[in-house]
């Protein structure tokens, strides 16, 4: 077998790849995500010229609109949450493919009139027939509308020259067993290279960065591994509540929220072997055998932390505390934080604890990656330094302020050899022209184009539950319930008391 450069693709990349004629139906198109993040991704798309000129964009939901105010919704979203400049010319061609279909998820002739919906833009506008089905509803109506597309024939294409495709988005089941049980029903349906399971974390620039890094520089590659790592922090911090998503987050929590996908996505991308090309099945292929190849810890007391969120002052307005939010039953033991150690048991990270965290209401936004390397075995002029000397880190911001950071030690301009923790930084905006596409506009684009690496396919998704699936166990079964901590602050003291144990901290972004 030949070797590829991974960091080498056939596709000259300075071209622009173009969707083929196609069209996207939204499920859940009155909901925010679809407000806020799609149809802008789909009007961005269509700026950049990226979208064929027929390109049909049909929305489905339970409210009883004429096409006319369906139109005016997509307008009033994109001009408020576009990432482009709103030009009339574009969205006059674009909305001449816009259509409405109201109706229940469990009302055949809805679909059926969604049907004929599909068939009429393919004569008016040139689909060619080919469609994505995008679920941006709640998990559990994942299975009724897969089984609906089956039976009112939107699922198979008319020809062997058309595709349909289905994009389903976080949380893929709630477990392992769930999980499953929805690979089982969607793959009865669609072939496997139909299905998007959509991680929109995985389209960010800073995400895909992580394989350049590590893969396209001599410089770290060497040192990526447990000779000179001491341990690793994935962190996702918020500094909202829930925002009135009660009644989705009640009964998910932080841990199935973030952790089982986001988190998990971002620890293989950063443990994973160097794949032979960026083909999806290669890349996946090394994404797996990493996910495969974690431990977690045998007293999940030690090494697990969830907390709530308490009312008090964050950001100078008084905030109400978790169990206070409207919809929220008294007692909910629904974590707003959780934290855990992770182990890899492989020889590149044998011994190297992976230290994943995420909350609410935390000190600020930020997603980031810290790689923190062992201290250097001699230090002479330690008696000379000031103050501690801390550890070489390597951060990778993914959210907000994109870019990275390098921490290390420096010596202070005087006559003593007196050395301090100094930063070196790479920020996006800063050393690139082009702005970062957003990440919905990447991943609609691959999925119109048939791409699927940055698509996790349902192993993925099944190892990541064998890894959380445990812990939301021995959570549910424990007499404690999530300790509540201070909104602003950084989480629970357990959770500081986790890594404390290893004689490590937490890093305050």
């Amino acid at each position: 077998m030949s070797y590829q450069n991974p960091l080498r693709d056939k596709r000259d990349k300075r071209l622009p790849r173009i969707a083929g004629p196609s069209g996207l139906v939204i499920f859940g198109v009155t909901g925010d995500l679809a407000r806020k993040k799609l149809m802008p991704a789909v009007y961005d798309l269509a700026n950049r010229g990226l979208l064929p000129p027929g390109f049909s964009l049909v929305g489905f939901a339970r409210r009883d609109w004429a096409t006319q105010d369906f139109g005016k919704i997509v307008h009033d979203a994109v001009k408020q949450h576009a990432r482009t400049p709103f030009r009339e010319s574009t969205w006059r061609q674009l909305a001449q493919g816009f259509r409405f279909v109201p109706g229940d998820f469990s009302d055949d002739d809805a679909f059926d009139r969604l049907a004929d919906t599909v068939h009429e833009l393919d004569r008016q506008q040139g689909t060619g027939g080919n469609f994505a089905f995008y679920l941006s509803i709640p998990p559990s109506f994942f299975d009724i509308v897969s089984k609906q597309l089956d039976r009112s024939g939107l699922a198979h294409p008319d020809g062997p020259e058309q595709w349909r495709r289905v994009i389903i988005e976080k949380p893929f089941g709630h477990d392992l067993e769930s999980a499953r049980q929805l690979n089982a029903t969607v793959e009865s349906i669609f072939p496997p290279d139909a299905i998007f399971r959509i991680d929109h974390y995985l389209g960010k620039e800073t995400v895909q960065n992580i394989l350049a890094l590590r893969f396209a520089n001599q410089l770290f590659e060497p040192i990526w591994n447990a000779h000179y790592v001491d341990h690793v922090q994935i962190t996702m911090a918020e500094d909202i509540g829930i925002e009135g998503r009660a009644g989705y987050y009640d009964g998910i929590g932080a841990a199935r929220d973030v952790i089982q996908n986001h988190l998990l996505q971002l620890l293989a991308l950063v443990a994973m072997e160097e794949p032979v090309s960026f083909n999806a099945s290669d890349l996946r292929a090394e994404k797996e055998k990493i996910l495969s190849a974690v431990r977690l810890p045998e007293d999940l007391s030690q090494y697990t932390a969830r907390g709530q969120y308490a009312s008090g002052w964050a950001g100078g307005v008084k905030v109400n505390g978790f169990l206070d939010e409207d919809g929220i039953p008294e007692g909910s033991t629904t974590e707003t934080y959780a934290a855990v150690r992770l182990d890899i048991d492989t020889r590149r990270w044998a011994g190297v604890p992976f230290y994943l965290r995420t909350g609410k209401r935390l000190g600020r936004r930020v997603t980031e990656v810290a790689i923190v390397f062992k201290r250097a075995p001699h230090l002479p002029f330690e008696s000379t330094a000031t103050e501690e000397l801390g550890q070489n880190a390597l951060v990778i911001r993914v959210q907000p302020d994109e870019g990275t950071t390098i921490r290390f030690g420096s010596k202070v301009p005087g006559t003593a050899m007196e050395v301090r923790d100094v930063t070196m930084d790479f920020g996006y905006g800063g050393s690139f022209t082009e702005e970062s596409p957003e990440a919905y506009e990447r991943l609609i684009l691959d999925v119109l184009l048939g791409d699927p690496p940055l698509f996790p396919r349902h192993e993925e998704v099944e190892l990541s539950w064998q890894i959380l699936d445990p812990i939301e166990e021995f959570w549910a079964k424990s007499s404690d319930r999530p300790e509540q901590y201070a909104p602003g602050g950084w989480g629970p003291a357990s959770s500081d008391e986790m890594l404390a144990r290893d004689g490590r901290s937490w890093r305050r972004p």
